[in-house]
């Protein structure tokens, strides 16, 4: 065709728009600490989700990864929020607590 698009091109670009692949947003996932504990670790976390940290305890908590990647501190009735930056399994305690621990299973 002259001075247009040939079908073949308008088919091409309707295929590559159709086949790219869907970036998904990040979620929000909620972790809380009560009672001296960490609460469930929500599943299907993944690399760029949003974690919410709520302490709901009477007493100071951080949430701590092991590997050093976050490091948040909540006084009671606060929440905090990080960012996952990487897949793999993430290990995380409280530095005042000890015994306060749980783990991270992010996908990519």
């Amino acid at each position: 065709m002259r001075g247009g698009w040939s079908v073949a091109a308008v088919l091409a670009a309707a295929v590559v728009a159709v086949t790219a692949p869907a970036v998904a947003a990040p979620r929000v996932h909620t972790i809380v600490m009560d009672k001296m504990k960490f609460g469930p670790v929500p599943a299907g976390i993944r690399k760029g989700d949003v974690i919410l940290w709520v302490n709901r305890d009477m007493f100071r908590h951080t949430a701590t990864a092991r590997d050093g990647s976050f490091t948040i501190d909540l006084p009671p009735a606060k929440s905090g929020r990080t960012v996952v930056g990487k897949a793999g399994a993430i290990d995380f305690y409280c530095k005042f607590h000890p015994g306060m621990k749980g783990r991270l299973v992010v996908g990519k």
